[in-house]
């Protein structure tokens, strides 16, 4: 007999974000630099349970890039080597300019973010004002790209409807919520419950808590009947004062899941629950 959790909830999409903009060779060793070290780690999380990666690329040195040829040859590596859907970052940066953020959408990945507004970035402010979405987005849509909606505070979800009324995006889509940016949004359970009941109807979603709040996040959206994001972009310890792994922190995912009685989700199943085509080759090479 089946239980409660499998007969009314979909396969859990697992989501790794391994890179991000703002970790730095110093605070792990983990960090993945290069593309071929890229497609090494999303084999891992792959084999561990994942299905979506997403992606910010680094130069050889540990610096941040949006350089188009860098993210052509990470996605190189991850598709020669997995099945996971590509998900590129258009955050980029602080600092980066949204023509930067945007340039890599050109290699027409499976999915790209959308952060739907400006926060504070610790002492810094990562901008997303109206003209920086509507470029990003029409950028998006140009290349046919599935975005997922990055939320880091309950505004945010007011600015993304108030893109669909300007007709640039319609509903459902996938949504992210981001929580615990200092900020941002407090990275609680009841905070995540009051985001949930905001989203428009039929919307799929995922969490990403910040530092420690990633298990507790992860836990409560297994519960919820959502999504999760993991990874060393938001969080680099397994437990006080030991470093992860991005695969030990989709493994954890995953078997708190099956102690719970839901399944986790292929790449397969997740293109399905996502409404994405099956992997597209890119170009070789943009002009």
């Amino acid at each position: 007999m089946q239980s409660e959790v499998e007969t009314q909830m979909d396969p859990l999409i697992i989501t790794v974000a391994p890179v991000g903009a703002e970790l730095t060779p110093e605070q792990t060793p983990h960090l993945a630099v290069t593309p071929a070290q890229l497609g090494e780690v999303a084999r891992k999380v792959r084999d561990a349970g994942a299905s979506i990666v997403h992606v910010h690329c680094r130069n050889d040195d540990g610096s941040n890039t949006h350089d188009v040829q860098r993210f052509a040859q990470a996605q190189e590596q991850i598709r020669a080597s997995t099945d996971l859907i590509v998900q590129f970052s258009t955050g980029g940066a602080i600092g980066m300019t949204p023509e930067e953020r945007a340039a890599p959408l050109a290699l027409r990945p499976e999915m790209a973010t959308l952060t739907c507004g400006s926060v504070n970035f610790g002492d810094d402010i990562f901008e997303n004002s109206f003209p920086v979405m509507r470029g990003i987005l029409a950028a998006i849509t140009k290349y046919g790209v599935t975005p997922e909606l990055e939320i880091f505070d309950k505004g945010h979800l007011a600015n993304a409807r108030r893109l669909e009324r300007e007709g640039l995006l319609h509903f459902p889509q996938h949504v992210d919520f981001v929580l615990g940016v200092p900020g941002g949004l407090d990275a609680t359970v009841a905070n995540l419950c009051d985001l949930v009941a905001g989203l428009p109807a039929k919307c799929t979603w995922s969490v990403a808590g910040i530092g420690r709040a990633q298990l507790p996040l992860a836990m409560a959206a297994i519960a919820m009947g959502g999504h999760v994001r993991v990874g060393l972009e938001d969080n680099i310890y397994y437990s006080k004062g030991r470093l992860a792994t991005n695969e030990e922190l989709v493994a954890r995912v995953v078997r708190i899941a099956g102690e719970a009685g839901r399944p986790v989700a292929s790449a397969e199943q997740a293109r399905e629950i996502l409404h994405i085509a099956p992997a597209r080759r890119a170009p070789a090479a943009v002009g």
